[in-house]
C-alpha cells in the first residue's frame, strides 16, 4: 500500500495530476486558481490499480475481451461488458482501500456537519484529456449518493470503475488502438450543492457597457428561475473599483427551482416570507463581485457567471462561466441615463427582438388589407399576431408590437432576423394604443413601450447599431478571427429573405441550415401555386423561388444552402392571391395540412412539384450544386416514402452531391428513427414545433406560458431526451443531425452545451447569433477534446442511453 496514492483532494498540490484522470485534473486545476467549485475528493487511478491487480481483474479482464471480442461486434462488446461488470461490482474491496476511502468520505461529510452528505460519483478517466482521444460520455456518473461507504458510495465507485469496460469504451480504444491494459479509471467524489439562491453575474454592466460596473441577478433557490427569465429577479449593481453597492431592485419573487430527492428540479411557491426579501445580503453580493473580479482580472476579459450559494453551508460556486461577448463587444451599449428622457410606460411584453425605434403606431388586424391601407416605412406595426402574409410589411417597419405570442412566434423569429426591435406577448397593445400616434419602443431594457418620443434613447440606440454594424461588417481583422475560430460541431445560419444575405455573408458560418421560402412565396410570388397552375402561369412560380433560393446559393458558394421545402399552413396559403379557392378552414392549422401531408395529397401534389422543378433549376441549369432540401412536419415513414417517390419522379433523387433531410419535429420521429432514417441523409431538428408536441402545448397560445413559462420551454427534460434519442439513434444509422429550432438562439449557454455534449453535428441560429454561438461551441468543446469528437459521435451508440441522457442532462442543468 506504501506505494500507492489512493486519495487526493480536489485542493491538494499533486506532483502527477494524470492519477486523477481528465475531469479530477482539470477540477483539481480550477480550485488551486482559487475558482470555488462543490468540494470533495479523487479516489485515483492507482487506487483503481490496487483494486483490479490484489483481486487478480486485470488477467479476468483481459481475457474476457479476447474471449468474447472476435469480430469487433456491438453485440460483442455489448457481453464483454455484462461478463466484466459482473466481475467487477461482484469483487470486494480491499479493506486498506475501502479505509482511505472511508476515511474521506467523513471527512468530507464533517466539514457539513453530517455523516452522510450526499455527493454525486465521478468518472474521470486516464485518458479523457488526450489530443487524439477524448473519450467524453463513455463512462459513468451517479448524483444524489448517500448512505456513506457502508451504503450506496463504494457500490457506486465499484460501478464507475466497471464503466471503465462499457461497451462503448471498449470499441473506442479498439478503434484508437488503445491497448485494453491501459486503461485507468479515477473517481470524483464531490459534494452536492443544494441551491439556497442562485443567478447570474456579469463583470461588465449589460446595459450600459460600463466596463467598471458588475450587476448581479439572484433569486431563491436554482439558478434556472432567473436564467430561464420565470422570475423577476433581485438586482444589484457594484463599483467594481470600490466594490460597494451602487444601485439595488428588489423584486417580488413567487416561484422557485427546487432539487426533489431524486435529484432533478421542480417549482414551487416560495414561502410567503421570502417572497419580498432580498435573496442575497449586501456581504453575499460583494463576495460574489469580489469572485467576479477576481476571475476576470485574471483571465483578461468580461465574464457571465452563473453561481450558486450552497444552502448547507452558505458557499458560493461557480457553476458555469463563458466570456461576455455581446454587452462587451458593444451590441447593446444604450447607457440606462436616457431612460430619463422617456415618456410614460403604457404596454410591456417580451422583448423578443433587441433594439430600440421610434414611429407612429398602425394598428393593423385584417392582413394585408389594412396594412396595405396605413403602412409606410418607418411605421411601427401593432397586430394580434403575425403570420407570413404581414412579412412584406414587416420589412417596412421600425418595430413590431403584438398582443400574442412568444419567443419563438413568427413575430419574434422574422424580426430577429430582419433586425428590427419586437415586443411580443403584451396581451392590450392593440387595444391601448392610438393609432396614428407616435412611440417609443425599446426592446433593449426590457419590452416596455413608451408614449411619444424618447430622442436620447433613439440616438444612443442608432449610434450603438451604427458602431455594431461596422466592427461586424467591415472589420475584416476581427471576422478573420472569428473566421479562424474551427469546431468539430458545424455553426450554421438561418435564413429567410433572400437579399438579407448581403448584410450576413461575411458572417462566421458553415452554412445555411434553414433557408426558409415561405418568404418568397409571400413577397415574390404572392399567389398560390394552385392559382397559377390553374391559369397557366406555373413558370412564374418556378422562375421566382429559383430566383430567390440561387440568390443565397450565390452568395455563399460553395457553402451548403439547405432549403426548407413550404411549411405555411393552410390559413397561410388561403392569405396568397386565390388560396381562399383551394384552401380548407381547418379549426387548428398547426396541426393540420402541412408538411409532407401536403405535399403527398391528391390536391396538392401537382403544386408541390413545382417546389421540386425549382430546386433542379437552380442546380442544374443554374450550376448551384450547394443547395440541398429539406422536408418539414413529417410525420410517418410511408408518408416520408412517398415524398422520396415525387422527388425521384422529378429527376431529383439522393446521391453524393444532392442530400434531403427531415426536421425531426414530431415526437414519431424520436420514437422510430431508424424507420425514418432509410429515406434521407440526416434530419434537423425543429425545437419549437417538438416543444409543442411533446409537451401539449399549442404555441400560437399563450395562455399557457403566461401561467407558467415551463409549458413552453425546450429546456425541460421531456424535449431534451427527444432531441437526444434523435441524436443517438440516428448517429447509429451513419445520419447526420443538426438543429434548427430557436432553442440554441433563446437558451444558448444551456441547449447549446447539451447538445454539443451528446453529439449534435452543427447549430443552425440566427444571423446575430452566429459569432456567439462559434464562441460558445469553441469553449465547449475544449472540454471535450475538439479533435476527436466528430469521430466519437459517430461511431458510437451508448448502451445505455437513460444513463448517459441523465449525466449529461445533470451536468448541464445542474443550478
Amino acid at each position: 500500500m506504501a506505494d500507492y496514492k489512493f486519495i487526493v483532494w480536489l485542493n491538494e498540490e499533486v506532483k502527477d495530476p494524470s492519477i486523477l484522470g481528465g475531469k479530477g485534473a482539470n477540477l483539481n486545476k480550477l480550485v488551486l486558481m482559487g475558482v470555488p467549485v462543490p468540494p470533495g475528493f479523487v479516489i485515483t487511478t492507482e487506487a483503481f490499480n490496487y483494486f483490479m491487480t490484489v483481486n487478480g481483474l486485470k488477467n479476468k479482464v483481459l481475457n474476457v475481451i479476447n474471449e468474447v471480442i472476435r469480430e469487433g461486434k456491438p453485440e460483442e462488446y455489448e457481453e464483454a461488458e455484462r461478463r466484466i461488470k459482473e466481475l467487477i461490482i461482484s469483487t470486494e474491496v480491499p479493506r486498506d482501500l475501502h479505509d482511505e476511502i472511508a476515511r474521506a468520505y467523513m471527512e468530507l461529510s464533517s466539514m457539513f456537519n453530517t455523516d452522510a452528505v450526499a455527493v454525486a460519483v465521478r468518472s474521470s478517466a486516464s485518458a479523457e484529456d488526450l489530443k487524439t482521444a477524448s473519450f467524453a460520455g463513455q463512462q459513468d456518473t451517479y448524483l444524489n449518493v448517500r448512505g456513506g461507504v457502508g451504503g450506496e458510495l463504494i457500490k457506486y465507485v465499484k460501478h464507475v470503475w466497471a464503466s471503465t469496460y462499457n461497451a462503448r469504451a471498449l470499441a473506442y480504444r479498439d478503434e484508437k488502438d488503445i491497448p485494453h491494459d491501459e486503461a485507468q479509471m479515477a473517481v470524483i467524489v464531490q459534494k452536492l450543492v443544494n441551491g439556497r439562491a442562485a443567478g447570474v453575474m456579469f463583470t461588465i454592466n449589460p446595459v450600459t457597457g460600463n466596463e467598471s460596473e458588475a450587476v448581479i441577478e439572484a433569486s431563491w433557490g436554482l439558478g434556472e428561475a432567473v436564467v430561464g427569465g420565470m422570475v423577476t429577479p433581485d438586482r444589484w449593481v457594484v463599483d467594481k473599483g470600490g466594490l460597494v453597492i451602487k444601485d439595488r431592485v428588489i423584486s417580488r419573487k413567487s416561484v422557485m427551482m427546487v432539487r426533489d430527492e431524486a435529484g432533478l428540479t421542480k417549482m414551487v411557491e416560495v414561502p410567503r416570507d421570502l417572497v419580498e426579501k432580498p435573496s442575497l445580503s449586501d456581504k453575499e453580493v460583494l463576495a460574489l463581485a469580489k469572485v467576479g473580479i477576481e476571475l476576470e482580472g485574471r483571465l483578461g476579459y468580461p465574464l457571465d457567471i452563473e453561481w450558486v450559494i450552497d444552502a448547507d453551508s452558505g458557499n458560493i460556486y461557480i457553476v458555469q462561466m463563458r466570456p461576455e461577448t455581446v454587452y462587451s463587444g458593444g451590441k447593446a451599449k444604450v447607457i440606462s441615463e436616457a431612460k430619463a428622457t422617456v415618456g410614460k410606460a403604457v404596454v410591456k411584453g417580451i422583448a423578443a427582438s433587441p433594439g430600440v425605434a421610434v414611429g407612429r403606431v398602425r394598428i393593423c388586424l385584417t392582413p394585408p388589407e389594412e396594412a396595405r391601407a396605413k403602412m409606410s416605412k418607418g411605421d411601427i406595426l401593432v397586430t394580434k399576431m403575425t403570420n407570413p402574409d404581414w412579412v412584406p410589411y414587416m420589412r417596412i417597419a421600425s418595430a413590431i408590437i403584438t398582443d400574442e405570442g412568444g419567443m419563438t412566434s413568427h413575430a419574434a423569429i422574422v424580426s430577429r432576423e430582419l433586425g428590427i426591435p419586437a415586443i411580443v406577448g403584451t396581451g392590450n397593445a392593440t387595444s391601448v394604443l392610438r393609432d396614428g400616434e407616435v412611440y417609443t419602443v425599446d426592446a433593449v431594457h426590457g419590452g416596455v413601450v413608451y408614449e411619444g418620443e424618447a430622442k436620447e434613447l433613439v440616438g444612443k440606440a442608432k449610434a450603438v447599431k451604427e458602431e455594431t454594424m461596422a466592427s461586424a461588417n467591415t472589420n475584416e481583422l476581427i471576422l478573420h478571427i472569428y473566421r479562424s475560430i474551427r469546431t468539430a460541431t458545424g455553426v450554421y445560419m438561418n435564413l429567410g429573405v433572400p437579399e438579407k444575405i448581403d448584410e450576413y455573408k461575411d458572417l462566421p458560418f458553415d452554412g445555411i441550415g434553414l433557408m426558409r421560402i415561405e418568404f418568397v412565396l409571400s413577397s415574390y410570388i404572392g399567389d398560390h401555386p394552385l392559382h397559377l397552375i390553374s391559369i397557366g402561369n406555373e413558370e412564374k412560380f418556378i422562375n421566382k423561388l429559383a430566383e430567390g433560393v440561387a440568390y443565397v446559393a450565390k452568395a455563399i458558394y460553395p457553402r451548403p444552402v439547405i432549403v426548407r421545402f413550404s411549411d405555411f399552413k393552410s390559413n397561410e396559403y388561403r392569405q396568397l392571391t386565390g388560396g381562399e379557392k383551394f384552401e380548407p378552414e381547418e379549426r387548428n392549422p398547426m396541426l393540420g395540412w402541412r408538411g409532407v401531408s401536403r405535399y403527398i395529397s391528391r390536391e396538392y401534389e401537382k403544386a408541390f412539384r413545382l417546389e421540386v422543378r425549382a430546386i433542379k433549376r437552380v442546380r442544374e441549369e443554374m450550376n448551384l450544386n450547394n443547395v440541398h432540401v429539406m422536408a418539414p412536419f413529417v410525420r410517418a415513414p410511408w408518408e416520408l416514402e412517398k415524398f422520396m417517390e415525387i422527388l425521384n419522379d422529378e429527376g431529383l433523387g439522393r446521391d453524393r452531391d444532392f442530400k434531403v433531410y427531415a426536421m425531426a419535429e414530431i415526437p414519431s420521429i424520436a420514437l422510430l428513427v431508424e424507420d425514418f432514417a432509410k429515406y434521407v441523409d440526416g434530419f434537423s431538428i425543429g425545437s419549437n414545433d417538438l416543444t409543442q408536441l411533446v409537451m401539449g402545448v399549442d404555441r400560437d397560445n399563450d395562455i399557457l406560458v403566461r401561467q407558467n413559462p415551463r409549458y413552453f420551454d425546450e429546456r425541460e427534460p421531456a424535449v431534451l431526451r427527444a432531441m437526444y434519442e434523435i441524436i443517438r439513434r440516428a448517429h447509429a444509422m451513419n445520419k447526420s443531425v443538426g438543429i434548427c429550432g430557436q432553442a440554441p438562439s433563446v437558451y444558448p449557454p444551456e441547449v447549446t452545451e447539451f447538445l454539443v455534449r451528446v453529439g449534435i453535428d452543427y447549430v443552425s441560429v440566427n444571423p446575430d447569433a452566429v459569432i456567439s454561438t462559434r464562441l460558445l461551441i469553441d469553449s465547449i468543446e475544449r472540454k471535450v477534446v475538439l479533435e476527436e469528437l466528430r469521430e466519437l459521435r459517430r461511431r458510437l451508440m451508448p448502451t445505455d442511453p437513460e444513463g448517459e441522457f441523465r449525466e449529461v442532462f445533470n451536468k448541464v442543468f445542474k443550478g
